[in-house]
């Protein structure tokens, strides 16, 4: 079983503005299953597609299980089997030989910029980009599957 240990944070939206994003790829992805015990994910990126399987997050990390499949797959999937999707732009930086993944949401949650970093170990050490506003790892509302439910524009202020 592997074990995805991630967390997030919202990004300053003028100093994301002034960074060079060299590696973007076009995300779609959609829940057949989403409840906090579980999430059953499909992805369609730019390259591949892919299902995922989720388990219930405790602090920062979280059982999951990731399957390549075709695109023609995903796509069916995606239109057949998903009751909730979303879609964003993720950008790929490296910051101090970190990859941090940069979410830029389209749709429903347009203007919301979420960043991503997976670490080996919870207590894992690494630096903030100064495009970095706060952190929001515990607040369910920026999950991914919360955001293809109850999207952004519903509850920004």
């Amino acid at each position: 079983m592997g074990i995805e240990i991630e967390r997030k944070f919202l990004v300053n939206k003028e100093k994301w503005n002034q960074v060079v994003k060299a590696q973007r790829s076009l995300f779609r992805q959609g829940y057949m299953v989403s409840d906090p015990e579980k999430t059953i994910r499909v992805r369609l990126t730019d390259a591949a597609g892919y299902l995922t399987i989720k388990g219930r997050t405790v602090g920062a990390s979280k059982p999951e299980y990731e399957y390549a499949i075709p695109r023609e797959d995903a796509e069916q999937l995606l239109d057949m089997f998903c009751s909730s999707e979303i879609s964003k732009i993720r950008n790929f930086i490296t910051h101090d030989g970190k990859l941090w993944e940069v979410d830029e949401f389209l749709g429903e949650n347009e203007g919301l910029i979420v960043a991503e970093i997976e670490l080996d170990d919870e207590r894992e050490t690494f630096s903030l980009p100064d495009w970095i506003d706060r952190e929001v790892t515990h607040e369910k509302k920026y999950s991914n599957s919360n955001l293809s439910v109850n999207p952004y524009k519903n509850w920004r202020s």
